[in-house]
């Protein structure tokens, strides 16, 4: 695996419930050191666009013939508005990868769809592709999915691309711009 692997990492910009529209941040990176180039888009809180939306980011971008793989934080961005892994790997042929810093709680989710969602069964299907596997750090673990790509060959690319803690890169600095824009100063962990 080339070092200098182009991977785009895509994560949403803090919000509230009160929003109705919530920015996503792609950053297009070489690997885990050099920034290419920044993208933006919107989505609808808990809307069901956030499928659409990536693949726009992604057949959109002047990068798009040099992309090798593309990161998400988690399979789903403003609330829930799912990204359907399988359907966005399907139309952009780039093999998806999504990073999980905690154990997602299913019940908990389950219990959150059915409770505000009349199609909380289309949510849940969509959530419910891919499985869920353990990925070990040199810290704590993450919790990765994947898409036309083997969990050996998605590992490659996450310790590839992780420089400090369990993050890789190209996430870590979408979430970075996406807090920074929204509050005026980036904060947390991704």
């Amino acid at each position: 695996m080339k070092k200098q692997i182009r991977i785009l990492g895509i994560d949403d910009a803090p919000f509230t419930f009160n929003d109705k529209y919530c920015t996503v941040i792609g950053a297009v990176m070489r690997g885990g050191e050099y920034l290419e180039c920044v993208l933006s888009s919107q989505i609808t809180i808990d809307g069901d666009e956030a499928t659409s939306v990536c693949k726009e980011m992604i057949q959109n971008t002047k990068h798009r013939q040099q992309l090798k793989v593309v990161m998400l934080d988690g399979v789903a961005l403003g609330g829930f508005n799912i990204v359907d892994i399988n359907e966005l790997y399907e139309s952009t042929n780039l093999p998806i990868i999504t990073i999980t810093r905690d154990k997602p709680d299913f019940v908990k989710i389950k219990d959150a769809l059915r409770k505000n969602f009349n199609d909380w069964q289309e949510r849940w299907k969509t959530l419910e592709k891919g499985e869920m596997c353990t990925v070990e750090t040199r810290h704590n673990p993450i919790y990765v999915k994947s898409a036309g790509i083997s969990i050996e060959e998605a590992k490659e690319i996450i310790n590839l691309s992780t420089i400090r803690g369990v993050i890789p890169e190209p996430i870590r600095v979408a979430h970075l711009i996406a807090s920074g824009i929204t509050r005026g100063e980036s904060y947390g962990e991704a």
